[in-house]
């Protein structure tokens, strides 16, 4: 089934039973895996130092009534029923909330934005509007205003999605060694960490090694696994209620929770951080939510993974209210609560369990540094795309290795469920309180409720946050600085990238060439036109790049026919194929220089080099075709905002043109080895170009409306051009810190930034555009 295009329909269209339960079943093996297992190191780790097991079984009830209830408001009120709501066109995430408020107050980081985008029809869709009048509004101009209030939002957001990166480190790592904690019981203490961390490791570099295959081929037994995994702990759940303590649902009393704290004080407060790991995957439910639809995530939590987790925790609260005796630093996890022989059987189902968890952070990691990159905040990186047919199945080599020695070194390094729990929790629990802090803002400015309404939000659901939050950052030195230090090292070259990405952006728009230095060259452009079609890379989306007077300057021949190439990112989820290019002519027709921009939205898929190429050529014909002598297309005027600099075009008219395979009436590009006619009937005509001994190129155009003899001559031209072949010029950029810049600008530009640079994939390879013929000229830029 194909999970993006049910989502999309679903918006539409409304979803039948049969799909929404069919959707439900699939998240359980995607979304879930994480979330249903933590019940193999909450206790442990709640247990682990700062409390103990008493006869009095206050200590056990008390964390079993904190587990309940944070069950309850974080996963199922918070996110369940409040932020699904908070979609962007069915995508979900960090950046999800962060594209919306940039969509609804112009904060938006991606420099190169125009006012065409706001005319994309997934930017204002659920009838959001852009301007308001509400009570908002005031928040909205005050962010606009202020350059300072946009970095700190965008910070809030990376610094959400570093700590995503180091749970994707994390969660593996405490999954697998928990998982194989079973171990333990058929050993001495001394003994069992000699095959307990080989085992994790063994099954961790098994996992990141089968990544490149991708998950579809063993994705239709991740529902199952879960499933049979959810039924086993809800099962033992329920055995040890009715066999141990069927009065343990009692425990389930907010009061316990008081008296918890009241006898256990400081420790119980520390031990906090051992609680809130039952929440532990929980932001995957709105982070995958692209994949599924709402009402189906809501459905498989509500009714399936919420009652079997309560029974799982319930069950293992009633052995332990019965077993005083057992080593509170050592058996009393998970597998002590298991009977005896059922030990080995549920501990197989738990390890393919924490693979299936381990699994969807991992993808779910991929997937955000993809989003990441496409908004320009990480360097760029190869993408595999290891499914043809279910979208969001990506591969990235570089971080897919990463993530797996920093596994390794953390398993090895740790070696116990304490500290890789106090390191997981921080993690969980920032992420958490970036949403929460997100999430306020998008009810004022994306829903238009009442300022009021948000402060009660944050107010609510931060104070909880913010209680655990403090709890697992006590715990600095035992664990907690692990995910503090790996984000602070994403954060840095996630700014680092995207300061210097603007500051180049800056120079280009400050230096880019008059109109009128183009028109003194004449149609010649003062140097040999040959036969080809150039595609000159730039990041601008109005003006003529300094690079261009470069590449004329020092070339003595160019292209008959030029085209600036813009691949851009806008911030939706998608861009429909029928709005995916935006065509205009640069200077006169006899020119023949076109700008050519290509939006993609941050979870878009790029094309291959062919087909990107003849979309390319079809966009320019079709906008040829449409143009008509007097220029009396619709215009789309453009403009940028977010750089704070002025001096734009203001002569260029642009049109929005589909891909070819959207343009039904247009024309379409044909390329044969021969020229025999395929096309008998009245209703086409065709151009053809001159008899050559090579591959022939063609425009099959529709007969009405009438094509005037100078669109038909440009028409032929562009034809010849392009059976000449294309090449891509790019500007290979030296960035430097201009002089007299501060110290730690030039430690940012001249070190950093230029390290990123060279270190990661160029614009031809990062952006799928064609690049067997590619001519790089260097150009220091001083910024």
């Amino acid at each position: 089934m194909d999970l993006e295009r049910v989502n999309r329909n679903g918006r539409t269209k409304r979803e039948s039973w049969r799909t929404v339960l069919t959707l439900a079943y699939q998240s359980l093996g995607v979304v879930y895996g994480d979330l249903s297992t933590s019940p193999l190191y909450v206790y442990k780790s709640t247990f682990a130092e700062d409390i103990h097991h008493s006869e009095t079984n206050e200590e056990i009830y008390g964390v079993l009534s904190f587990v309940f209830w944070t069950l309850t408001l974080i996963p199922l009120l918070k996110y369940v029923f409040i932020v699904l709501r908070a979609d962007d066109n069915g995508e979900g995430g960090t950046f999800a909330l962060y594209s919306l408020l940039c969509r609804h107050a112009r904060v938006n980081s991606i420099p190169n934005c125009q006012l065409a985008d706001e005319e994309l029809s997934e930017y204002t869709r659920d009838g959001f509007v852009l301007l308001d009048k509400n009570s908002g509004s005031s928040l909205k101009s005050t962010l606009e205003k202020y350059r300072v209030l946009q970095r700190v939002l965008l910070v809030l957001a990376l610094i959400g999605t570093c700590m995503v990166i180091g749970d994707g480190v994390l969660t593996p790592s405490i999954s697998v060694f928990s998982a194989v904690s079973g171990l333990e019981l058929s050993m001495s203490k001394e003994h069992h960490l000699y095959v307990q961390v080989p085992v994790a490791c063994i099954i961790l570099v098994f996992l990141f090694a089968l990544q490149h295959y991708g998950t579809h081929r063993v994705g239709f037994l991740f529902a199952p696994i879960v499933i049979t995994w959810l039924l086993c702990i809800s099962a033992i759940g329920l055995y040890n209620i009715f066999h141990w303590n069927p009065c343990v649902y009692q425990a389930l009393s907010p009061y316990y929770m008081y008296k918890f704290l009241k006898k256990t004080q400081r420790g119980g407060w520390m031990s906090l951080g051992g609680i809130l790991l039952c929440i532990t995957g929980s932001e995957a439910m709105f982070a995958d939510l692209g994949h599924f639809s709402q009402l189906s995530i809501q459905i498989a939590f509500t009714f399936v993974v919420y009652p079997s987790l309560i029974l799982a925790y319930m069950g293992q609260a009633a052995y332990l209210s019965k077993h005083h005796t057992i080593e509170s630093d050592y058996h009393i996890g998970f597998y002590v609560s298991v009977p005896e022989k059922l030990r080995w059987p549920v501990l197989g189902i738990a390890i393919l369990a924490a693979v299936v968890g381990s699994q969807a952070i991992i993808t779910g990691t991929f997937s955000i540094i993809k989003q990441c990159s496409a908004l320009g905040c990480f360097p760029r990186v190869k993408i595999v795309h290891t499914s043809s047919k279910i979208h969001g199945q990506i591969y990235i080599p570089e971080i897919n290795w990463t993530l797996m020695l920093l596994c390794l070194a953390i398993t090895v390094g740790f070696r116990d469920t304490k500290r890789l729990g106090n390191a997981s929790g921080l993690a969980v629990i920032t992420v958490m309180l970036v949403t929460t802090c997100l999430m306020s803002l998008v009810i004022v400015l994306c829903w238009h409720k009442s300022v009021i309404l948000a402060i009660c939000f944050i107010f609510f659901f931060g104070s909880i946050e913010a209680l655990y939050f403090s709890a697992s950052l006590i715990k600095f030195l035992e664990g907690a600085w692990v995910p503090i230090a790996l984000s602070f090292i994403f954060l840095m070259v996630m700014y680092v990238w995207h300061y210097g990405t603007l500051k180049k952006y800056e120079f280009d728009v400050q230096s880019k060439v008059s109109i009128n230095w183009l028109l003194g060259l004449g149609p010649t452009l003062g140097i040999v036109r040959v036969r080809g079609i150039g595609l000159i890379h730039t990041e601008l989306v109005s003006g003529i790049p300094a690079i261009f007077s470069h590449f004329v300057t020092n070339l003595p021949a160019f292209h008959q026919v030029l085209v600036f190439l813009c691949i851009k990112s806008v911030p939706v989820p998608h861009v429909k194929p029928e709005e995916r290019f935006l065509v205009g002519r640069v200077g006169p027709k006899e020119y023949r220089l076109y700008r050519c921009i290509a939006r993609y939205g941050y979870r878009d898929v790029h094309k291959d080099d062919v087909e990107f190429e003849k979309d390319l050529v079809c966009s320019i014909a079709e906008f040829i075709r449409s143009e008509g002598p007097e220029y009396d297309t619709p215009l789309v005027q453009k403009e940028e905002f977010g750089t704070g600099i002025e001096g734009l075009e203001k002569n260029e008219r642009m049109t929005v043109v589909g891909t070819s395979s959207t343009q039904l009436d247009g024309i379409k590009l044909r390329e044969e080895s021969d020229l025999s006619d395929t096309v008998g009937t009245s209703e086409l005509r065709e151009i053809r170009s001159p008899e050559r001994p090579r591959k022939r190129v063609r425009f099959v155009l529709p007969d009405s409306p009438q094509i005037d003899r100078a669109a038909r001559e440009e028409l032929h031209e562009l034809m010849e051009a392009r059976e000449a072949g294309m090449a891509f010029i790019l500007g290979h950029a030296y960035v430097r810190a201009k002089r007299g810049s501060s110290l730690i600008k030039r430690i940012v530009i001249d070190i950093g930034y230029d390290f990123l640079r060279r270190n990661s994939r160029g614009p031809n390879y990062a952006l799928s555009i064609p690049h067997a013929s590619t001519l790089e000229v260097g150009m220091i830029y001083h910024v």
